[in-house]
C-alpha cells in the first residue's frame, strides 16, 4: 500500500510540473508539497471515481484552490479525468482545467480560489450530512497562509458549535507563501487556535504515508472535528525547488524541468503535450454546472388585508415552507427577531441555523448547504447580507449554488441606525455576481408570494425589502392588488394605476408613498400612472414600449448612480424608446439618522414630495 503511494505521488508530481511548464503558468511549489497528503486522502477516502456524484461519497475540499495541478494528477491518477487532457489543457481558456479547481470536474466539490472560505464550504457540507442523517465524511484541505483570515477562525466554531465529528481539516504547513515565509508574513499559531476552539489536533509530517493514514484513521473516529497540522516543504521531490519560495507561482523552465524530471526518475513526453496544447481551440469552454430537481410543496398563500412589514410575511412563509418541506432551512447572524425568523424557530427549529455575528462565515455555509440538495434562506440585513458578505455571495454565484439571499432594512427605511446600516446598493450589488436574481417585492401580499416562488426554482435569488409596516397595496376600487388571485411572473411589471402621459415607476419601500401621491393627484385631475417593477434585471418590455414614451420619473431609495433608473436608461435606449422627460429621484449621499419619515420627506420620497416633482413635469 505505501510503495503504491509512493509511486503515485512520484508520477503525480512529474505530471504537476508538465502541465505547468506546458502551460508555462501555475503554482508547482504548494502542488508538490500537497501532493502525498492528496494521494493518501483519495485512496482513503469513500469516494466513486465511476460514480462520482453519488450521493454517500465522502466529500474532498481543497480550500486553496491555486494547488490545482496537485488535484487535477491526483483525479487522473484515481480515473475522475483524463490525463492527457490535464497535461495539455491546463489553464488552457478551451480547457474545463482553470488555474483553479472548479466544482462539476469529477471528484472537485467546490470552486475555491478565494483563500480562507474552503472551512466554511466544508462546514456547510458537514452540516448537510448531519441534516440529511448521512454518514458521509467531510475533509478539507487547506493551506497554512490562509489561517490568518478571520473566516477560518468563524468556522471553526461553528464546526464545535455544531459538533461536527464528520468533518476533518487537513493543514498543508509548508511555512511559506508568495512574500515568503508564513510566520513572518503573519504569525499565526495553527495548533493552539484549533486548540481553542475545541477541536482535536494531530500533527504529522506531511510526507510520510503511515502517519497521513493513521492521522485520517483517528480523525475519522475520534468523535470530534479534527485538525491534521501536516509539516510539508514546499517542491518537495525535487531538490533544487525544495523549500524555495520562488517556485511558490513559477513554473520551471524547460531546462528545468528536463533535470527536474530526471531527478525524479520519470519519463514524459513533454512535447507531445505541448503540440497537443496548440491544436485545442481558443474558445471560451464549456461550462460546467452542477444543480438538482427541486420538490417543494408550496402550501397555501397567505393574503394580509392590514397594515404589517414584508419581513413578517418573509418569516411567514420561510416559516410555512419549512413545516411543509424538510429540504428548506435558514440560516440566521443573531438577527432572527428583526429578519423575522423567530417564527421558523417557533414552529421548527431544527430548520434554523444560527452562525451569530459571522456574516462571511455564514454566507459560504449557506452556499454549501444550498449545493447540498436544501433550499437555504440566508437572512440578514441588507448593509450585511449584501454589502458586507459581496465576496462570499460571488463565490457562491461561481458555484451555481441554490441559494435565496433575503435582506430586509434596506434603502433608507432603516431610519434611525443611520448610515452605517443604509443599505444603498442591494440592487446594484448582486449585479456582479452573474446569474443571481433580484426581486423588491411591494408589499406582504407579494413578498408571500415571492418567497414561495423562489423556493421552487433552482438558482440564487436575492429579495430584498425594508423595514416598516406598510398597508397592502390596492387596486382603484380599493380591493387588494396581490389577491389570492396573483401569481408571481418572474419579469413581469405590474401596472397598478394606469395612465400613459406622465408615468411614475419605483418598487419595493417608495412604491407605497407614489401610491399616495399618484391617487391624490388623480383626485386633483392630474391621471399618472405607476409602475411596480419588482424584478429590476429583467425589464418587462411590452409595457416600458407602451408606458415609457412620454414623461418618465424614476422613484428609489437606492444609490442613484446604479440603481433601477441607471438600468432603465439602458434598458429604454436599446429598446430604441426615448421618453420626452426622464427624470430620477433616489440618493446620492450617505443618509442621516432619524425616522423613516423624515428621511423619505428628506430625500424626495414621501408622497407630498413625489406630488411636487410630478406636478414639475407638467
Amino acid at each position: 500500500m505505501i510503495k503504491k503511494l509512493k509511486n503515485i505521488s512520484k508520477q503525480c508530481r512529474a505530471d504537476i510540473l508538465t502541465m505547468t511548464t506546458v502551460a508555462g503558468s501555475g503554482h508547482p511549489g504548494g502542488s508538490m508539497s500537497s501532493i502525498d497528503l492528496l494521494v493518501t486522502l483519495y485512496s482513503f477516502a469513500n469516494i466513486f471515481p465511476n460514480d462520482p456524484w453519488n450521493e454517500n461519497r465522502d466529500r474532498i475540499l481543497v480550500s486553496h484552490g491555486h494547488i490545482s495541478p496537485a488535484v487535477y494528477s491526483t483525479l487522473s491518477a484515481y480515473g475522475f479525468i483524463n490525463r492527457d487532457d490535464v497535461l495539455s489543457g491546463f489553464r488552457h481558456p478551451g480547457s474545463i482545467f482553470e488555474g483553479h479547481i472548479t466544482r462539476g470536474i469529477p471528484g472537485i466539490e467546490w470552486t475555491t480560489g478565494n483563500l480562507g472560505q474552503g472551512l466554511s464550504a466544508g462546514v456547510g457540507m458537514a452540516l448537510a450530512a448531519k441534516l440529511k442523517k448521512q454518514q458521509h465524511h467531510v475533509y478539507v484541505l487547506m493551506s497554512d497562509g490562509e489561517s490568518a483570515k478571520g473566516q477560518v477562525t468563524e468556522a471553526r466554531r461553528t464546526a464545535k458549535k455544531y459538533n461536527l465529528d464528520n468533518l476533518t481539516v487537513i493543514i498543508d504547513y509548508n511555512d511559506i507563501q508568495i512574500s515568503g515565509r508564513a510566520r513572518d508574513i503573519m504569525y499565526v499559531n495553527i495548533k493552539e487556535e484549533y486548540e481553542a476552539a475545541g477541536w482535536n489536533v494531530i500533527e504529522i509530517d506531511g510526507h510520510d504515508f503511515e502517519q497521513i493514514l493513521s492521522a485520517l484513521k483517528i480523525a475519522k473516529n475520534d468523535k470530534n472535528p479534527t485538525v491534521i497540522i501536516a509539516h510539508t516543504i514546499i517542491g518537495k521531490g525535487v531538490s533544487f525547488m525544495e523549500d524555495t519560495p520562488k517556485y511558490h507561482g513559477k513554473p520551471l523552465s524547460l531546462d528545468e524541468y528536463k533535470k527536474a524530471l530526471k531527478e525524479l526518475g520519470i519519463s514524459i513526453d513533454i512535447n507531445k503535450y505541448i503540440e497537443m496544447r496548440k491544436k485545442i481551440d481558443i474558445s471560451e469552454h464549456k461550462k460546467i454546472y452542477l444543480k438538482y430537481p427541486i420538490s417543494i410543496n408550496t402550501g397555501k398563500p397567505i393574503i394580509y388585508k392590514e397594515k404589517i412589514d414584508n419581513r413578517t410575511a418573509l418569516g411567514n412563509a420561510i416559516a410555512d415552507l419549512a413545516t411543509l418541506n424538510d429540504n428548506v432551512i435558514a440560516i440566521d447572524c443573531d438577527l432572527k427577531s428583526s429578519v423575522k425568523l423567530d417564527k421558523l424557530d417557533q414552529v421548527k427549529p431544527e430548520s434554523l441555523i444560527e452562525i451569530g455575528v459571522q456574516e462571511h462565515n455564514a454566507a459560504a455555509i449557506a452556499g454549501a448547504l444550498s449545493a447540498e440538495g436544501f433550499v437555504t434562506f440566508f437572512a440578514d440585513f441588507g448593509v450585511f447580507g449584501i454589502d458586507e458578505t459581496f465576496n462570499q455571495h460571488r463565490l457562491n454565484a461561481i458555484n451555481n449554488t441554490n441559494l435565496k439571499v433575503v435582506v430586509t432594512h434596506c434603502g433608507i427605511d432603516v431610519g434611525e441606525d443611520g448610515k452605517t446600516h443604509h443599505a444603498l446598493n442591494y440592487i446594484s450589488a448582486p449585479l456582479s455576481w452573474f446569474g443571481f436574481k433580484v426581486i423588491v417585492p411591494a408589499d406582504p401580499n407579494q413578498t408571500d408570494k415571492v418567497i414561495r416562488y423562489i423556493a421552487t426554482q433552482y438558482g440564487n435569488y436575492v429579495v430584498a425589502m425594508g423595514r416598516s409596516k406598510i398597508e397592502p397595496i390596492t387596486k382603484s376600487d380599493g380591493s387588494i392588488f396581490y389577491d389570492e388571485n396573483y401569481e408571481f411572473e418572474y419579469g413581469k411589471i405590474d401596472v397598478i394605476r394606469d395612465g400613459e402621459e406622465i408615468v411614475v415607476i419605483t418598487y419595493g419601500s417608495v412604491l407605497p408613498h407614489a401610491l399616495k401621491a399618484v391617487d391624490e393627484l388623480e383626485k386633483e385631475g392630474i391621471k399618472v400612472g405607476l409602475l411596480n417593477v419588482s424584478c429590476p434585471y429583467d425589464l418587462d418590455e411590452e409595457i416600458l414600449s407602451r408606458y415609457a414614451r412620454k414623461k418618465v420619473v424614476v422613484f428609489e431609495d437606492h444609490n442613484i448612480y446604479n440603481g433601477l433608473g441607471t438600468l432603465l436608461e439602458s434598458k429604454l435606449f436599446n429598446l430604441k424608446i426615448i421618453p420626452e422627460k426622464f427624470v430620477k429621484v433616489g440618493i446620492d449621499r450617505f443618509p442621516v439618522s432619524g425616522n423613516s419619515k423624515y428621511l423619505f420627506d428628506i430625500y424626495g420620497l414621501d408622497s407630498q414630495k413625489i406630488k411636487e416633482t410630478i406636478k414639475n413635469l407638467i
